[in-house]
């Protein structure tokens, strides 16, 4: 059974810094996309980074581009997703996704929701 565990959310400041973490299990093969989206109360789903893991490319949403750091741990089949410069609009519930098909082009992931497992969310609250 694939299992998505995200953890690493918390209550921050403006300005200030939190770093996701996603734990992957259930799977063995190397060809994966995973990712964050995040969904904010009165907001429609927002993919924030996705990542390949055969080639460690990476894609971004514009609003967190320059602030947001997504990486993978091979080996941990661990995501993270370091967050600077955090603003009272990236308050929202992270969730961790991943799509095992081995088909799915990264922005299609990151922009289009095309995966096809997910995590329990982690809630980022960032005070003004």
């Amino acid at each position: 059974e694939v299992q998505l565990q995200a953890s690493g959310g918390g209550l921050v400041q403006a300005g200030g810094s939190l770093r996701l973490s996603c734990a992957a299990s259930g799977f063995s093969f190397d060809d994966y996309i995973i990712g964050w989206y995040r969904l904010a109360p009165g907001k429609e789903r927002e993919g924030v980074a996705g990542i390949s893991s055969t080639d460690g490319s990476t894609l971004y949403d514009d609003s967190v581009k320059g602030r947001f750091t997504i990486s993978l741990d091979n080996a941990k089949r661990t995501v993270y997703l370091q967050m600077n410069s955090l603003k009272p609009e990236d308050t929202a519930v992270y969730y961790c996704a991943a799509d095992l098909s081995g088909s799915t082009y990264l922005a299609d992931f990151t922009f289009r929701g095309e995966y096809d497992y997910w995590g329990q969310g982690t809630l980022v609250t960032v005070s003004s």
